[in-house]
C-alpha cells in the first residue's frame, strides 16, 4: 500500500498527501494551494475535498468581485 497520493482537483495537481501516524499531511504543488501546506487530514479524500473547496471559494469570490465591479458607476 502506498503512503503518498497525488491530489488533483479540476484537472490541476494541488499537491500530495503523505500518510503519517495521525492521518495525512498535505504538501502543496502550486501557490494556489499553499494555504493547505502542512495541514493534517484524516484521509486523502478529505484533503481532496479541502483543495476543491479552496478552488470553489476563490472562484466564487472572483465572481462576486467581478459582479460588484460592474455595478460601480
Amino acid at each position: 500500500m502506498s503512503n503518498a497520493y497525488v491530489i488533483e482537483v479540476f484537472h490541476r495537481t494541488a499537491g500530495i498527501v503523505v500518510a503519517e501516524e495521525r492521518g495525512f499531511r498535505f504538501f502543496s504543488s502550486e501557490p494556489a494551494f499553499d494555504t493547505l501546506e502542512g495541514d493534517h487530514f484524516g484521509s486523502a479524500r478529505a484533503a481532496e475535498r479541502a483543495a476543491k473547496a479552496l478552488v470553489l471559494q476563490r472562484s466564487h469570490k472572483a465572481g462576486q468581485s467581478h459582479r460588484h465591479g460592474s455595478l460601480s458607476p
